[in-house]
């Protein structure tokens, strides 16, 4: 165990582990393993510049399992004092545990009869209480003070925004990379010692060639700078499991005796939680593109199936059905199969337009083609849930009320970049439909920042649109309820219907708990059977399972679908956009119910 990290906060967390199958780094390498190994600086100190969703959860687990200190600094204050206080700027899951027990230095939080660590309410992992016990000071710290972190750090996280350009050429494709080189010159005009510094924005292949000419043209006399590319592989809603249990650490550096050098840093910090053989080193540009490829990959597969649900729609096939067993064959894989609305977050969309404008730019107009379809295909399945709400409400909108349940553009996170939600919401104002917005995560600020930042004026939004403070509020007098975000608490499903785990049990390796969107048995240890070996030498036993279980299946208070049902009007619509509702239970309560990739209800009366 390293610096702050704590069996009784690992305990807790036990639930966002998943234990993955991964290919020995040793065939996949560009270089030899032992290449990890070479004389090396030891990482003492690491600065973080930003503090966006990247920046302060990868800072937050790195001082937590780590014996670095990280110092995140950024120069909106306001974002800084919140990760000071109590009330942290982003929503993710055991992120304010985390951030507690690296910053503040508590270690534990016990239930003081069963002294097992709490669980909130809703799926929050540990409850930070009075009677938590607090160590010596914490190793996260929050700044403003840019340049005095950067000179007391041996190494740089380069953390900072790089969102699609807005003019200019490539307006609109390619990536703006005026955070990233601002950052740059800061760090050569400002350091009088030699750092490592780590790119970890998503960027376009080659960034890192132009990181090394800004500061090596810039840096002071006798200053050496190391650049390594160490993208990241979060997903907004599951980050602290993603930092925690990796599927793999990727660290790019020059073929060069200094890059080695600087990589074998690196790897000594991840290394003190992450196994070495899920840390792959490679050269600077094959890390780049590694990136946006698993992006453009993984936005892919969301495509397809939201493609396939079209077809659905039409010939009564259920796209879960159909999604669930190609989700079977051990090629494909159940993860990024589930219908829906169409793909959102800060990166899907921006990592496929760099990959479309750097193909055109290396003239290789097939392949630009060939990703340029797969947001033309997310940009379709959103116009066409429009489609279908406004004919099943008989071709007319206006002045209907329309109660939208999720504005982040999925569970689990507060964010809001690329929603479905704010396309849906902007068609249904067109419309001249009143919009009721309601999101357990997502502050009213930013919902209207969102509308008005896709083209709306906040004058004549706030005409049709209001954000309510419960879900409640938002459907009282509704014509229909449009479920966008996947939130727990919107469901009407069992426990058991929804938190299914299957427990896959492989006499050779370990106990793997997965959550499948598809209800299925779990399958327990054989009886007599205490406990089996994990992959890390350890003993998983049947408590620990049922932790597991219990973590994944934390209590979160539902919807009282039938009180909604009182409160709208007749017919009472629901428009099931994430397939996460009982759609018997709901008719049953005389709602008529529309989902994506599921026939219609005009079809299935008239037989079709």
């Amino acid at each position: 165990m390293n610096g702050n990290a704590h069996p009784s906060i690992d305990h807790g967390l036990r639930g966002l582990k998943l234990e993955r199958s991964v290919t020995p780094a040793q065939l996949r390498l560009t270089r030899p393993i032992g290449k990890i190994h070479e004389d090396h600086v030891t990482v003492k100190k690491i600065t973080c510049l930003g503090s966006g969703f990247v920046g302060g959860p990868t800072s937050a687990v790195t001082a937590y399992k780590s014996n670095v200190e990280v110092t995140v600094v950024d120069i909106n204050e306001q974002r800084i004092h919140a990760w000071q206080s109590e009330h942290l700027p982003i929503y993710e899951p055991g992120l304010q545990e985390i951030v507690y027990a690296a910053r503040d230095g508590i270690t534990a939080a016990f239930d003081d009869h069963t002294s097992e660590p709490l669980l909130e309410s809703k799926g929050s992992l540990l409850s930070v209480i009075p009677s938590a016990r607090v160590s010596a000071r914490g190793k996260l710290f929050f700044s403003t003070e840019i340049e005095k972190a950067i000179e007391e750090a041996d190494l740089i996280f380069v953390c900072v925004n790089t969102p699609t350009k807005s003019t200019g050429v490539g307006k609109g494709a390619a990536a703006d990379l005026g955070f990233v080189e601002n950052a740059t010159r800061t760090i050569a005009r400002v350091a009088k010692t030699d750092k490592i510094v780590v790119e970890k924005s998503t960027v376009p292949c080659k960034t890192a060639e132009s990181i090394r000419a800004i500061l090596s043209e810039n840096a002071r006399p006798g200053v050496r700078f190391n650049v390594l590319s160490n993208p990241e592989f979060l997903a907004e809603g599951t980050a602290i499991r993603d930092l925690l249990h990796p599927d793999r650490v990727i660290i790019g550096s020059m073929p060069t005796a200094e890059g080695y050098s600087a990589a074998a840093s690196l790897v000594d910090v991840y290394s003190q939680w992450v196994p070495k053989e899920r840390i792959i080193t490679m050269n600077l540009w094959s890390s780049e593109l590694c990136k946006l490829a698993a992006n453009a990959m993984l936005a892919q597969r969301i495509s397809s199936v939201n493609a396939l649900s079209a077809i659905c729609e039409v010939t009564g096939a259920d796209v879960d059905e159909v999604s669930y067993a190609c989700g079977l064959d051990s090629r494909i894989g159940p993860q990024m199969l589930k219908a829906g609305p169409g793909f959102g977050g800060s990166c899907f969309q921006k990592d496929i337009f760099n990959i479309v404008y750097l193909s055109e730019s290396l003239n290789l107009n097939e392949v630009a083609d060939f990703w340029r379809v797969i947001i033309t295909m997310n940009e379709h399945q959103k116009d066409r849930f429009t489609r279908r709400i406004i004919s099943c409400l008989f071709n007319n909108l206006t002045n209907k009320r329309i109660a939208v349940l999720g504005f982040a553009f999925k569970k689990d996170t507060s964010d809001t970049r690329e929603s479905p939600a704010i396309t849906l919401v902007s068609n249904f104002v067109a419309e001249q439909a009143h919009v009721a917005i309601y999101d357990p995560k997502v502050t009213e600020q930013q919902i209207w920042r969102e509308l008005v930042d896709y083209g709306g004026s906040l004058e004549k939004l706030k005409l049709n649109v209001e954000v309510t403070q419960s879900a409640y509020a938002a459907c009282e007098g509704a014509d229909a309820v449009v479920v966008v975000t996947e939130w727990d608490e919107f469901s009407n499903k069992t426990k058991l219907d929804e938190q299914v785990v299957l427990s896959e049990i492989d006499p050779n390796q370990s106990i793997s708990p997965k959550r499948f969107d598809k209800p299925r048995e779990a399958h327990l240890p054989s009886p007599g059977k205490t406990g089996f070996e994990n992959k890390t030498g350890g003993v998983t036993t049947a408590r620990d399972f049922q932790l597991t279980v219990k973590s994944l299946a934390a209590e979160v208070g539902r919807l009282d679908w039938a009180r909604i049902a009182q409160g709208m009007r007749k017919p009472r619509f629901v428009f099931d956009g994430r397939n996460m509702l009982d759609h018997q239970k709901l008719e049953d309560l005389g709602f008529r119910v529309e989902a994506i990739g599921k026939a219609s209800r005009k079809a299935k009366e008239s037989g079709n």
